[in-house]
């Protein structure tokens, strides 16, 4: 079969190319700003229009390709069913919206009624001293130090976060001119964060950060205590004796503190045990604490 002569074109005219598809008009987006450049060719974000084919326009509302900016869909009210069909449907997806509407109030209720409690500091009407050497309770310790320090150290911190009071003496028998001993107290009035979890950190798991100390709970003293000691006298002649309780109670805290060591001592007597200088602390930070209160 013959195929028939087509039409030549003239020479001076170029040859005809396909129709230019229109582009896709602009869509609205959340994006405030101008898109400073188009996505490249190839990226994951370039949507190509295939040529011989009209331009798929994304319906009303769905994100535009090629714009990672695009507003979401937007979601309307939930759609409660008329109470003529599916009544029990109807009734469930209603009493669930306005279970969620409920349950929205009470909990904005319930942070607003409870978000001040943790902001106020829990002081147990404690007032922190001036002095701490004359307002500490250590008259346990009076009978087996009988010398007085005639120059303790003692300072006093005031601030809109914290009280602290402090007090360093030393423990001398009689006709020691040197320092047998020495003891010191510390209270800390917290006034702008609980204390307590790091408190409890700190003593109760002293001895991981500390080795051969030894640690324990003390009840009856404060919201919660504990005493750590150590004794590194045993066969020696330059050992050491160590005491500390230290005490919560709220937001405050007491510290006292207890150490004495053998080449300080005559050679005919130790310090006392760690069980007795253990009870002295024991009374005096209670003596002390009860005192310090309003």
């Amino acid at each position: 079969m013959s195929t028939p002569p087509q039409s030549p074109q003239p020479a001076d005219q170029p040859p005809q190319q396909p129709a230019q598809q229109p582009a896709i008009p602009s869509q609205p987006t959340a994006y405030p700003y101008p898109n400073p450049q188009s996505p490249p060719p190839g990226s994951f974000y370039a949507q190509p229009t295939l040529v011989g084919q009209p331009a798929v326009q994304p319906p009303a509302g769905a994100p535009q390709p090629g714009n990672p900016y695009a507003q979401a869909p937007q979601y309307g009210p939930v759609p409660v069913p008329s109470a003529g069909g599916g009544g029990g449907a109807g009734k469930a997806v209603l009493w669930a919206v306005v279970g969620a509407a409920v349950a929205s109030a009470a909990w904005a209720g319930g942070v607003f009624l409870l978000g001040g409690k943790g902001d106020s500091a829990d002081l147990r009407g404690y007032s922190s001293p001036a002095d701490m050497c004359s307002s500490a309770d250590y008259s346990s310790f009076k009978d087996e130090y009988t010398e007085q320090d005639s120059s303790p150290t003692h300072t006093a911190l005031k601030d809109t976060a914290l009280d602290e009071s402090y007090c360093s003496l030393s423990l001398k028998k009689s006709g020691s001119t040197y320092a047998d001993a020495y003891l010191s107290m510390t209270l800390d009035m917290h006034k702008k964060t609980d204390p307590g979890p790091e408190f409890t950190a700190t003593w109760k798991k002293y001895g991981d950060s500390h080795k051969n100390y030894d640690v324990d709970p003390v009840q009856g003293i404060g919201d919660e205590a504990y005493l750590v000691t150590q004794d590194t006298t045993s066969g020696s002649s330059s050992g050491s004796r160590y005491a500390t309780l230290a005490v919560r109670d709220g937001w405050v805290t007491y510290t006292m503190s207890y150490s004495a060591y053998l080449s300080s001592y005559d050679d005919d007597k130790d310090p006392p045990v760690i069980s007795e200088v253990s009870d002295w602390l024991k009374t005096d930070a209670k003596a002390t604490l009860g005192q310090l209160k309003d």
